[in-house]
């Protein structure tokens, strides 16, 4: 079910000065900067060998990042895990407990179809199962 850690998002409030921040903290420039309006970010990716950093900013203050972010500070916000069959997958953690915010995948970032695990449900830890779109 689940292939490996895809990445680890991180709630920002400045996506120029993190991209900086992380740059000079990786050792490298990001690859990616890319806009999801369903959810209401830019994004910025980092490749650290097998698994990247997602560097997430809101674009609305509506969005779930803005919220997390005014609630929590910045950090990390998810952690990701790639999965060769998003539906499977679903189905598999609903049967052993887990509840979801979104049942249904949606596209996200990078290329994937992407759902939440709810927090509630892993220990507090939001959890984002993605599936490379083929």
């Amino acid at each position: 079910m689940i292939l490996k850690v895809d990445h680890i998002g991180v709630a920002v409030k400045d996506l120029s000065n993190s991209n900086k921040l992380f740059a000079a903290l990786l050792g490298r420039d990001n690859y990616k900067i890319e806009e999801v309006t369903s959810e209401s970010v830019t994004t910025s990716f980092f490749n650290v060998n097998d698994t990247k950093i997602e560097l997430l900013a809101a674009i609305s203050d509506q969005g779930p990042i803005s919220k997390f972010i005014e609630k929590k500070g910045e950090g990390i916000h998810h952690i990701a895990f790639e999965v060769e069959d998003i539906y499977e997958a679903i189905e598999e953690l609903k049967a052993e407990g887990f509840t979801f915010i979104n049942e249904e995948p949606k596209q996200g970032a990078d290329n994937k179809l992407i759902c939440f695990v709810h927090p509630k449900t892993s220990n507090g830890v939001l959890v984002e199962l993605c599936q490379t779109i083929k």
